[in-house]
């Protein structure tokens, strides 16, 4: 079988478990995990067999016209070189775990076949994105996995807050699409074709007319869908998902279609040295607010939703300084370990039967009763927090690395400014990396809240899953940093000695501050009144999560972790803990400049509807209505009073017409 056949397989697999599990999920439900798992592991499998056939040589190339445009074509085309067979491996490995772990975490769900299905359609969408050398068939996998994830979001449709997260979801993400298509139809008008490779040729050769418009166009689109600053607000709201969906969504969809699109398509962005630097100052402001923001939450979901924003970061700062090769290649690293981080979670909210023990301030006792996720969840935190050897440290070295060269080797198309915006934003992103990954381990599982009722052993599949992610989580980057550059660039990866020592250093001075505020606040807890909590004054926000906590209902909002006296991160950020625990109040500030001035534009169009429109329409029919009723009132079914009244009128008329005659 030739490899673009097996190219063509690697997305229709998992799409046509997804429709088959939609048909036989109620009609054959002892269908469903099968066609859940085996479409995608074989998926994964051809995946593997394209990127070995591919070897990081030259690019694979294969295309097909679907149908007469008239101007520009529109093709279904592949285009798979390095970057593209190694990201689609991610993409099947990641669903291919998320879907072994969901068979046990929603086991008991009854709409399990419907959340399987939706999870292949999604890996779908995501695979075709990857292979896709046709934009317009790019972007149908693009918006199928945005209907996807407002979907599987919005599972648990019973709670508002599912219902609002999807919503949100769908909503944000849209608001940076509306732009994304724009910039799409004027590249194409600019290069003549939606191909890809043509695109790039067309660049090469400096034929674009409008670089800048056109790069800023598609940089919204890629900030709604990878959750950057400031279309990113989306993303801690979606975890009212399931948590194996979280895990799908910041690991290997979704958030890591916009950074791949850019790698894809980086010499666009080359083209305008302003795009560059927005790019720059856009990755710098997400890596530095995302890092302060999860040093507040209280939700351990929350916690790596920021992370995972901030990680997209260091991506999209990467791709600033034109090194897509250390973008993609932290962009696998961070695939592993989220995934790792997400589905471990997933294992301790399992265990305690609820979402409540998402809340880190009343984690008790978990490190015995969840080993498991123990020792696993703490492989991934130290590759987050990219302490050597983890596959973190050699990623996010990686992308200072490059941000280093770009600042002080200047070169035509990247601004130096560009390089020391990333390089500053991201070593200051590396210690509040290790401050709230240090945080989360010691609250979690060292923490003195409240122990949950033991549920028992979690399933194997889910225990098995972890491990399997830990393996690349430990040994991936040390490994992939000498291979890689033969599948990219060929630009080197090796960590730089200048940003190892200060990326590292930054890091252990972010994770000791942590445990010895961590030391100091437990020793001013002990001992502390119950009474204590309800005095703070943040008393009013913990009572609205404990009583989500006492309905089994997720408490996903801005809830600060008041209920822990002994939290760090209170005691690290100071007054700004109030600011960064609601994500610096971007939600609110957005409902004060869009949704409210919305919302009195409706109500304004509303009256003027009711009360004016309304008010003509209802005047106008009211003469006939009068009419009517009088003619209605003459209708009297008495033969007499008709014929009398035909008299009076012929009398009427001859008196009339005498009248005139006369006057004649």
């Amino acid at each position: 079988m030739t490899t673009t056949t097996l190219a063509v397989l690697v997305p229709l697999l998992p799409f046509l478990g997804a429709a088959a599990g939609l048909l036989l999920g109620r009609t054959a439900p002892g269908f469903v995990r099968p066609l859940a798992v085996l479409p995608t592991l074989a998926a994964l499998a051809l995946a593997a067999i394209v990127a070995v056939r591919q070897g990081g040589d030259a690019a694979i190339d294969s295309a097909t016209e679907l149908t007469p445009t008239g101007s520009v074509p529109v093709e279904l085309a592949l285009h798979i070189d390095g970057f593209a067979a190694l990201v689609a491996v991610l993409v099947g490995f990641v669903a291919t775990c998320v879907q072994i772990y969901s068979t046990g975490y929603l086991r008991d769900d009854p709409r399990y076949p419907s959340y399987a299905a939706l999870v292949s359609l999604f890996t779908s969408a995501m695979l075709l994105v990857v292979y896709s050398g046709d934009l317009i068939v790019l972007l149908v996998g693009w918006e199928v996995m945005g209907i996807c994830s407002y979907f599987l979001v919005g599972h648990y449709w019973e709670t508002p807050e599912a219902r609002a997260a999807s919503m949100k979801a769908f909503l944000v993400t849209k608001l940076g699409d509306v732009p994304f298509l724009i910039g799409l139809f004027a590249l194409a008008t600019d290069a003549g074709t939606f191909r890809i490779t043509e695109v790039l040729g067309t660049v090469a050769s400096g034929g674009l007319h409008h670089p800048t418009l056109i790069a800023l166009l598609l940089l919204a689109g890629v900030a709604g869908k990878s959750a950057q600053f400031p279309l990113h607000t989306w993303l801690p709201d979606a975890m009212a998902g399931p948590t194996p969906v979280s895990a799908l969504i910041h690991a290997a969809t979704m958030v890591a279609a916009g950074v791949y699109f850019v790698a894809r398509l980086l010499p666009v962005f080359e083209a305008s040295s302003a795009a560059m630097v927005v790019l720059a100052v856009m990755a710098a402001v997400t890596m530095a607010g995302s890092g302060l923001a999860a040093l507040a939450q209280d939700d351990i979901k929350r916690v790596l939703a920021y992370s995972t924003i901030g990680q997209l970061g260091y991506m999209t700062g990467a791709l600033a300084v034109g090194d897509r090769g250390a973008a993609v290649f932290h962009l696998l690293s961070h695939g592993a370990f989220k995934a790792l981080l997400f589905l471990a979670a997933g294992v301790i909210i399992h265990a305690s039967g609820t979402n409540s023990l998402a809340a880190m301030s009343r984690m008790g006792n978990l490190r015995a009763r969840v080993p498991d996720a123990f020792w696993t969840m703490t492989v991934a935190l130290l590759a987050l927090a990219a302490i050597p050897p983890f596959s973190g440290f050699f990623s996010k070295e990686s992308v200072l690395g490059a941000a280093e060269h770009a600042a002080t080797e200047h070169t035509s198309h990247i601004p130096g400014a560009a390089g020391w915006i990333v390089l500053v934003a991201g070593l200051l992103t590396a210690l509040l990396t290790a401050a709230y990954a240090a945080r989360l381990w010691l609250l979690a599982f060292h923490g003195k809240g409240v122990e949950a009722p033991d549920h028992g052993r979690q399933p194997v599949a889910m225990n098995a899953v972890l491990w399997v992610l830990a393996v690349p989580s430990l040994a991936l980057g040390g490994l992939a940093y000498r291979v890689l550059p033969g599948w990219f660039d060929g630009r080197d990866l090796t960590p730089t000695l200048t940003t190892s020592v200060l990326g590292t250093g930054f890091a252990l001075v972010g994770g000791i501050v942590t445990y010895g505020a961590w030391r100091h606040t437990t020793a001013l807890a002990v001992g502390a009144p119950m009474g204590a909590v309800a005095a703070h004054p943040e008393g009013d926000a913990a009572l609205v999560e404990a009583e989500a906590i006492a309905s089994h209902t997720p408490a996903y909002g801005d809830v600060a972790s008041a209920t822990d006296p002994a939290d760090p991160g209170r005691l690290l950020l100071g007054p700004l803990h109030r600011h960064a625990v609601s994500g610096f109040h971007l939600d609110a500030a957005y409902g004060a400049l869009f949704v409210r001035p919305v919302l009195a534009a409706a109500s304004l169009v509303r009256f003027l509807d009711r009360e004016v429109v309304d008010t003509y329409v209802r005047g106008a029919g009211t003469l006939p209505r009068l009419l009517g009723a009088a003619v209605r009132r003459a209708q009297t079914g008495n033969l007499q009073t008709y014929v009398s009244a035909l008299l009076a009128g012929t009398v009427v008329l001859t008196v009339a017409v005498l009248l005139v005659a006369t006057g004649a």
